[in-house]
């Protein structure tokens, strides 16, 4: 039905920025109708919703990375995005993609997120 394929994960340094992308494939709707969110979970800890963009491009963020984090969509690239910025060790986690829309919630594979020195 909905496939998302996130990428851009990596190892960076404390301070640092990664750009991660969300590349999501649907079938019955269009891209532009789903609201994208991007989640992250630690091991040995609860999934975390990091940050949402809605259909209309409305935004919201969790407090852990309000100010560092922008995510944003281009509904032209079926793509969403989130840019971390100012990273902190504690931001480590595998960060997966989420689709909300009007046939349900889909989610993606997960790409790993590692800020050491």
């Amino acid at each position: 039905q909905v496939q998302l394929v996130e990428s851009g994960g990596g190892l960076v340094q404390p301070g640092g920025s990664l750009r991660l992308s969300c590349a999501v494939t649907t079938t019955r709707y269009g891209f532009r109708f789903y609201a994208m969110r991007w989640y992250r979970q630690a091991p040995e800890k609860a999934r975390e919703w990091v940050a949402v963009v809605s259909v209309h491009n409305g935004t919201n963020y969790g407090d852990s990375v309000k100010g560092r984090f922008t995510i944003s969509r281009d509904n032209a690239a079926n793509t969403a995005y989130l840019q971390m910025n100012s990273l902190k060790p504690e931001d480590t986690a595998v960060y997966l993609c989420n689709a909300q829309g009007p046939d349900g919630d889909y989610w993606g594979q997960g790409t790993q997120v590692t800020v050491s020195s």
